[in-house]
């Protein structure tokens, strides 16, 4: 698909145009830092297994690329973050006001985007996920700092914050090729479960993974005061004492003792754990798949479901 992606890339950088030079530079900057970009490619891969090959959906993978894009510059003001994909974070340089204001220019351009391709229901499907996002990252405000939260609560807010727009992006393409809405329907489970499995990882890599690995800072998770699943498993499997560390470092976000905390997260089986219910998501949306034709593009998605919960990045 490198071809294809050449394609978005340049949509991307025409759209991020902006006559004010604070946009352009911190536009750029965060576009510019590459990332995975699994989201544009669900819209190809879909369109594509679904015989679309219009040049809409360069278009509309790029929109979805721009939300996801404008998601970081708040998250990283929210959490006050100063790395991700191994660069300094726009809000670390540029500082939060222009962050949040450049990441608001780039959900204005992304409905834009949307309205250029003259689709009632790809734009009514964005909008929808757009919405969830927001509701999304107000719960995970909510939970932080809170030992006490169920796994079925933090798995809401994965699934509104990080799978509703894998979703949106594999319904997306289902929506330009014209599909039926139950096939419609099957690309979005896919790209839920698919989304979901995607942010177990996540989250499981920040007690498993490295610094330079990752991208981002080992333990951030932690000094947030993110109750993640590796940790809320932790405590239901430790020891009074090892779940008293614990949380008391959710509440108080504290990294001091992270040492401590990732060979509990280890020794009491809930990395492994974590992984397997990942595993088991990627299942679900494998199983969505079993509906689309023969192709090479099928054959990605398959993959996709493998390399989502075997990367160690």
């Amino acid at each position: 698909m490198a071809a294809e992606m050449a394609q978005v890339d340049a949509v991307i950088h025409r759209r991020l145009a902006s006559e004010v030079a604070l946009i352009n530079q911190i536009s750029h900057y965060i576009v510019s830092a590459g990332g995975k970009r699994i989201r544009p490619l669900l819209v190809l891969l879909f369109a594509r297994a679904l015989d679309f090959d219009g040049p809409e959906r360069f278009e509309m993978a790029a929109t979805v690329e721009f939300i996801h894009t404008a998601t970081l510059l708040h998250d990283d003001v929210v959490d006050e973050s100063d790395l991700r994909r191994g660069r300094k974070t726009a809000n670390a340089i540029f500082g939060n006001a222009a962050s949040v204001l450049v990441g608001d220019f780039l959900y204005s351009r992304a409905f834009q985007m949307m309205v250029s391709v003259n689709r009632l229901r790809v734009l009514d499907v964005l909008a929808d996920a757009t919405n969830v996002i927001a509701e999304g990252e107000v719960l995970q405000l909510l939970n932080m700092h809170d030992p006490d939260i169920s796994i079925e609560a933090y798995l809401r807010v994965i699934r509104y914050k990080t799978a509703k727009l894998f979703e949106a992006s594999a319904r997306t393409g289902a929506v330009l090729a014209g599909v039926s809405a139950p096939l419609e329907d099957s690309c979005a489970s896919y790209g839920r479960c698919l989304g979901t499995a995607f942010q177990l990882i996540d989250d499981l890599l920040d007690y498993e993974g490295a610094t330079a690995q990752l991208g981002k800072n080992v333990g951030d998770d932690l000094r947030e005061g993110k109750p993640t699943m590796p940790l809320l498993l932790a405590m239901q499997h430790g020891s009074s004492t090892q779940r008293d560390l614990i949380r008391h470092a959710i509440e108080h976000g504290e990294v001091e003792r992270l040492p401590e905390i990732i060979e509990i997260v280890r020794s009491t089986g809930a990395l492994e754990a974590t992984r397997q219910a990942a595993r088991d998501e990627a299942n679900k949306a494998r199983a969505h798949l079993s509906s689309l034709p023969s192709s090479q593009f099928k054959e990605a998605l398959l993959y996709l479901c493998a390399q989502s919960v075997e990367r160690s990045s």
